[in-house]
């Protein structure tokens, strides 16, 4: 059973997701937080799998709530997904930085958010193709590239391609077939990856690697 957390500050917004949510077999509303103070005190208590984050919302707004549920060790098995109807870079870049393991629109298709928290809860990243990987790009570009973590250089060459293709937005059966190799050989580099770096999964992966260089933006 699939533990999740709606938080927004539209008590309509926040039930229509709910209802969608319980009506599945396999997912269950273990709360429902009206803004960003609430979702950390809830997530504190309930200890959900996901949790459904907005991001403008009183109190404390989603991006700074996210970031202390990824840095609450507590916590470490609550995966953040962020729902905006804002597609601004800001967002996508601040939400992956803070540690979301997805981030979609709130106009997505209710079976594609019932997809994504599985996807996440399963411990992948789910990040919306059309914007991110671009948006990823242009913000890193902005910024003088962070100190490489130093254990970067602890990657083996075929660990450096696996981390350029994951953030290139490859799913591990994508990067077993470019790289003609097993599925289960191309998820155990991608877990080999995640931990010799400390990044909690993909989408941690993914802005790691544009913030450090090791993979170009643009």
């Amino acid at each position: 059973m699939i533990r999740v957390l709606v938080a927004d500050d539209q008590a309509a917004v926040r039930g229509g997701f709910a209802a969608l949510i319980d009506a599945q077999d396999e997912m269950q509303v273990v709360g429902e937080a009206a803004n960003g103070r609430e979702a950390i005190d809830l997530s504190r208590r309930a200890f959900p799998h996901v949790v459904l984050m907005d991001v403008r919302m009183p109190v404390l707004d989603g991006l700074e709530a996210t970031r202390r549920i990824c840095a609450d060790p507590h916590l470490e098995a609550t995966r953040v997904l962020v729902l905006t109807t804002f597609d601004l870079d800001e967002y996508v870049y601040g939400a992956l930085r803070a540690g979301a393991s997805g981030f979609l629109l709130k106009d997505t298709r209710p079976a594609d958010l019932l997809r994504a928290i599985e996807i996440v809860a399963a411990g992948d990243a789910l990040i919306a193709p059309s914007i991110t990987r671009r948006l990823i790009a242009e913000f890193a570009a902005r910024r003088d590239p962070a100190e490489p973590p130093a254990a970067l250089a602890a990657l083996t060459e075929r660990e450096r391609e696996i981390t350029r293709l994951v953030a290139d937005g490859l799913t591990n059966a994508e990067i077993a077939g470019r790289l003609v190799i097993s599925p289960l050989t191309a998820k155990t580099h991608v877990s080999n990856v995640l931990r010799k770096l400390g990044c909690r999964d993909r989408a941690a992966l993914v802005a790691l690697a544009y913030e450090s260089g090791l993979v170009a933006a643009g």
